[in-house]
Protein backbone atom coordinates (compact mmCIF):
# COMPACT_ATOMS: atom_id res chain seq x y z
CA UNK A 1 0.00 0.00 0.00
CA UNK A 2 2.97 2.84 1.12
CA UNK A 3 4.54 1.71 -2.66
CA UNK A 4 1.50 2.61 -4.14
CA UNK A 5 0.94 5.74 -2.31
CA UNK A 6 4.27 6.74 -3.09
CA UNK A 7 4.23 6.00 -6.78
CA UNK A 8 0.48 8.13 -6.28
CA UNK A 9 2.34 11.23 -5.38
CA UNK A 10 4.92 10.95 -7.47
CA UNK A 11 2.93 10.15 -10.35
CA UNK A 12 4.04 6.67 -11.47
CA UNK A 13 3.15 3.56 -12.42
CA UNK A 14 4.61 0.45 -11.72
CA UNK A 15 3.69 -2.94 -13.02
CA UNK A 16 3.23 -6.24 -9.88
CA UNK A 17 7.13 -7.23 -10.70
CA UNK A 18 8.61 -3.38 -10.53
CA UNK A 19 6.50 -2.57 -7.40
CA UNK A 20 8.62 -5.67 -5.55
CA UNK A 21 11.05 -4.22 -6.85
CA UNK A 22 10.67 -0.78 -5.67
CA UNK A 23 9.37 -1.73 -2.13
CA UNK A 24 13.03 -3.78 -1.98
CA UNK A 25 14.86 -0.78 -2.74
CA UNK A 26 12.42 0.95 -0.23
CA UNK A 27 13.45 -1.40 2.43
CA UNK A 28 17.24 -1.19 1.71
CA UNK A 29 16.56 2.85 2.58
CA UNK A 30 15.03 2.40 5.43
CA UNK A 31 17.70 -0.24 6.84
CA UNK A 32 20.67 2.74 5.66
CA UNK A 33 18.80 5.07 7.86
CA UNK A 34 18.39 2.73 10.52
CA UNK A 35 21.80 1.93 10.35
CA UNK A 36 23.13 5.42 10.80
CA UNK A 37 20.64 5.93 13.26
CA UNK A 38 23.13 3.63 15.48
CA UNK A 39 25.28 6.30 15.33
CA UNK A 40 26.38 8.90 17.92
CA UNK A 41 26.59 12.83 17.23
CA UNK A 42 25.78 14.02 20.41
CA UNK A 43 29.44 16.29 19.89
CA UNK A 44 28.90 16.52 15.73
CA UNK A 45 28.72 19.95 14.53
CA UNK A 46 26.42 19.76 11.43
CA UNK A 47 27.34 20.20 8.31
CA UNK A 48 26.52 23.34 6.59
CA UNK A 49 28.92 23.81 3.80
CA UNK A 50 31.08 20.97 2.20
CA UNK A 51 34.05 22.59 2.27
CA UNK A 52 36.09 25.71 4.77
CA UNK A 53 35.81 27.83 1.21
CA UNK A 54 33.90 31.53 2.44
CA UNK A 55 32.42 33.29 -0.29
CA UNK A 56 34.50 32.26 -2.70
CA UNK A 57 32.62 34.02 -5.63
CA UNK A 58 34.24 36.68 -7.79
CA UNK A 59 33.12 40.37 -7.51
CA UNK A 60 30.23 40.90 -9.61
CA UNK A 61 31.65 43.54 -11.76
CA UNK A 62 30.07 44.67 -14.87
CA UNK A 63 31.91 44.43 -18.39
CA UNK A 64 31.49 44.38 -22.13
CA UNK A 65 32.64 40.59 -22.74
CA UNK A 66 30.93 40.20 -26.23
CA UNK A 67 30.01 43.39 -28.38
CA UNK A 68 26.72 43.90 -30.67
CA UNK A 69 28.07 43.04 -33.53
CA UNK A 70 29.21 39.95 -32.56
CA UNK A 71 26.22 38.81 -30.51
CA UNK A 72 23.97 39.38 -33.83
CA UNK A 73 26.92 38.26 -36.28
CA UNK A 74 25.36 34.83 -36.21
CA UNK A 75 21.93 35.58 -35.56
CA UNK A 76 19.41 34.04 -37.87
CA UNK A 77 17.30 37.21 -38.67
CA UNK A 78 17.87 41.25 -36.55
CA UNK A 79 17.17 44.56 -37.45
CA UNK A 80 19.82 46.79 -36.29
CA UNK A 81 21.11 46.43 -32.90
CA UNK A 82 18.31 43.84 -31.97
CA UNK A 83 17.85 39.79 -32.14
CA UNK A 84 14.03 39.41 -34.25
CA UNK A 85 12.37 36.43 -32.95
CA UNK A 86 9.11 35.01 -34.09
CA UNK A 87 5.84 36.50 -32.47
CA UNK A 88 4.69 34.16 -29.29
CA UNK A 89 1.97 35.94 -28.05
CA UNK A 90 -1.37 37.38 -29.69
CA UNK A 91 -2.83 40.39 -28.04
Amino acid sequence: ELVDELAKLAKLEFDESKKALVKEEFQKMLNFIDKLNELDTTNVEPLIHMSDAVNSFREDEPNNSISHESALKNAPDKDSDYFKVPKVLNK
